[in-house]
């Protein structure tokens, strides 16, 4: 039973940084592209950030240049490194885990088997 457990999420000023985690079990890790995601009151999830089994990255041009995605694979963690934040990047943040098969589009949802239960990120101005 895979299980994705996301974690340090919480309400910070206009300019401040956070770092998320996401905890993953029941697959082998290093075999997987991760990703994260994120949903806004009244708005669709968004692609937020990915990290493919070599390590190949992924950003929103919303959010490249001011977060970074990183995967611990001794952990069996991936991180989201968030910096510069805005009003704006106010959600839940979602990790997922795909589906094993090659990642063809890592901003596509559908490209993902498995989702966290989320972590809400609040951005103050």
């Amino acid at each position: 039973q895979v299980q994705l457990v996301e974690s340090g999420g919480g309400l910070v000023q206009a300019g401040a940084s956070l770092r998320l985690s996401c905890t993953a079990s029941g697959r082998t890790f290093s075999n997987h592209a991760m990703g994260w995601f994120r949903q806004a009151p009244g708005k669709e999830r968004e692609f937020v950030a990915a990290i493919s089994r070599t390590f190949t990255t992924y950003y929103a041009d919303s959010v490249k240049g001011r977060f970074a995605i990183s995967r611990d694979n001794a952990k069996d963690t991936l991180h989201l490194q968030m910096s510069s934040l805005k009003p704006e990047d106010t959600a839940v943040y979602y990790c997922a885990q795909d589906r094993g098969l090659s990642l063809g589009r890592p901003e596509n949802p559908s490209e993902y088997a498995y989702w966290g239960q989320g972590t809400q990120v609040t951005v103050s101005s």
